[in-house]
């Protein structure tokens, strides 16, 4: 038998779900409003000696790592960031970063993905610190920001290696899938119990553009919301999943609604078996150093080879 005890407690941890749900959900909506940002801000002033930079999320960590940039401030976060940055100052999470601990630590560049900059710019001026928004929106816009970063920060010889690292790989990668029929990718973007369309204007769609899929959504936004009737029109040759937060959350309940509404039957991808989650450590919302393997874990889901 239940006590109010109980139920006050299942309340919370219901109420703190749903208020994770609705951030996340906010700032994927955002993140389509900001996918053509450029570097910003703090980044068109000259950088100086005696710079005190924060990098609030874990994709900028390993490119400052990359570029051999020291931190004063890093995000709280489960994934293990690089060693250098083990006993650095944590400043929350990377879409709600801690304003007091931020100021606390007199910054004098606060660098963020441009997804997050409708969100969080207004903050950091609130609280009068520089910042500087990046494109992680797709391996361009990385690459783009990485070489922006290593000319400010005097890094430049860093920035040229991971950028010829990748034109390297990419030759290869294109030698590998040259000749190989497009398949037709749908490409879902989920959250527990809701979930949104992603165009090749998301990292993931973009990896998916780069690995020679075609997504059979296109347009200006990052995620589209659309109904399961809409989508059924593009009968994809395969469908991807991919979680923002909450993965575990996310996978059970894709599992569900393709499991419990017939609608998905009728897919020429559910009927051939070509329904893939991919992992979250890989395909998150904005681009990271992982291409590679990410790469390599799409050829196989598009090509089995």
């Amino acid at each position: 038998m239940k006590t109010k005890m109980d139920m006050k407690i299942k309340t919370k941890i219901n109420l703190k779900r749903d208020q994770i749900i609705t951030v996340i959900l906010s700032l994927i909506l955002a993140a389509s409003l900001t996918a053509g940002c450029a570097v910003s801000g703090a980044s068109k002033a000259k950088a100086e000696g005696g710079a005190r930079i924060v990098s609030t999320s874990v994709s900028v960590c390993e490119i400052t790592d990359r570029l051999d940039l020291d931190l004063v401030g890093i995000p709280t976060s489960a994934y293990t960031l690089p060693e250098r940055y083990r006993e650095v100052t944590k400043v929350g999470m990377p879409m709600t970063p801690d304003l007091e601990i931020l100021s606390s630590l007199k910054p004098t560049d606060v660098i963020s993905p441009n997804s997050l900059q409708y969100d969080l710019k207004p903050k950091y001026e609130s609280i009068g610190v520089a910042c500087t928004f990046i494109n992680l929106m797709s391996l361009e816009g990385m690459l783009k920001s990485i070489e922006q970063l290593g000319g400010k920060y005097d890094r430049v010889a860093e920035a040229s290696q991971v950028k010829q690292e990748y034109e390297t790989f990419m030759a290869g990668y294109n030698s590998r899938i040259a000749g190989k029929t497009k398949p037709r990718v749908l490409l879902l973007m989920g959250l527990p119990g809701a979930y949104m369309v992603a165009t090749e204007k998301s990292y993931v769609g973009d990896l998916v553009k780069l690995a020679g899929g075609e997504n059979v959504f296109a347009g200006d936004q990052a995620f589209l919301n659309l109904n399961t009737e809409a989508i059924a029109q593009t009968n994809p040759d395969i469908i991807l999943r991919a979680a923002h937060g909450l993965p575990e959350e996310v996978k059970e309940s894709f599992a569900k609604e393709f499991r419990t509404n017939d609608i998905w039957q009728h897919f020429r991808a559910v009927q051939n078996g070509k329904v893939y989650d991919l992992d979250y450590n890989l395909f998150g919302m904005s681009a990271s150093l992982d291409y590679q393997e990410a790469l390599q874990a799409l050829q196989t889901m598009l090509y089995g080879n």
